[in-house]
């Protein structure tokens, strides 16, 4: 039996998908269909130029607004970056911080994962922090191993007042955007795992306390299997995040 404390969080990631004018769209035809889901938190985080257009849309709904990455610096030369301060100006409550596609893709590190989750939280900002596994480690059996240190390296130096803000997304990178999805015996698994390293780190409460969210292929065949899990209190939502009828059908999963 989960904690009532813990809430459960859906949260679509559009990556690189919907100008402005097209999320707009998205949203007003979304938020009727998970109008009074409320047994959950719904989130869209949205490109840097859309999400004023999502923030506006989403007035007066229970749709919440994030962004897709976050600077560690509040201002300075660093060209195609923004901060948290400005995610924070436009509307934005939310950012996901070390997606598998920005350490693929963009040489994210654990240290930088690290430092971005820093200036996110002290800007006010949510944080959804991804960690995962690839498949050469899940195939070694390092899985555990791999996850809890990123675990530590990701949280270090954050606070358990500041870690209430934080919500970890375990995704497995050999289930992004291929299909594969963990089974929800192992998403419950290394999501118990890294349950089981926040509380070595700030105590039973804290971890008790912690949503844990799967991110790994989650769509509206799978949900409800891998929410009914101990550990996996949540998604974050890529593929399926796109089409308001999949994305409304996992959000009733969820309620």
């Amino acid at each position: 039996m989960k904690p009532e404390s813990r809430r459960t969080v859906i949260a679509g990631n559009w990556k690189m998908n919907f100008a402005p004018s097209e999320a707009k769209k998205f949203i007003k035809k979304t938020a009727p269909l998970v109008a009074g889901k409320d047994a959950c938190d719904i989130v869209f985080c949205a490109p840097y130029v859309s999400i004023d257009a999502a923030v506006k849309a989403a007035k007066g709904t229970n749709i919440h607004i994030g962004a897709e990455n976050v600077h560690f610096e509040d201002h300075g030369a660093f060209t195609g970056e923004v901060s948290a301060r400005m995610l924070k100006e436009v509307g934005a409550e939310y950012v996901i911080v070390g997606h598998s596609e920005r350490r693929q893709y963009f040489a994210e590190t654990d240290e930088t994962v690290n430092k971005r989750t820093k200036a996110a939280l002290a800007a006010g900002l949510k944080v959804i922090l991804c960690l995962g596994e690839v498949k050469e480690q899940r195939l070694a059996g390092i899985t555990d191993e791999v996850v809890g240190m990123q675990t530590k390296l990701d949280l270090a130096g954050i606070t358990e007042e500041e870690l209430k803000n934080v919500i970890i997304a375990y995704e497995p990178v050999w289930a992004i955007g291929t299909g594969l999805t963990a089974t929800p015996a192992q998403a419950d698994e290394t999501c118990g795992v890294i349950r089981k390293v926040v509380a070595s780190l700030y105590g039973k409460k804290a971890a008790d306390e912690i949503t844990i969210q799967y991110g790994g292929s989650m769509n509206d065949k799978n949900a409800a299997e891998l929410l009914a899990k101990k550990n996996v209190d949540g998604g974050l939502i890529g593929g399926a995040s796109l089409v308001p009828e999949k994305f409304s059908a996992i959000v009733d999963a969820a309620n």
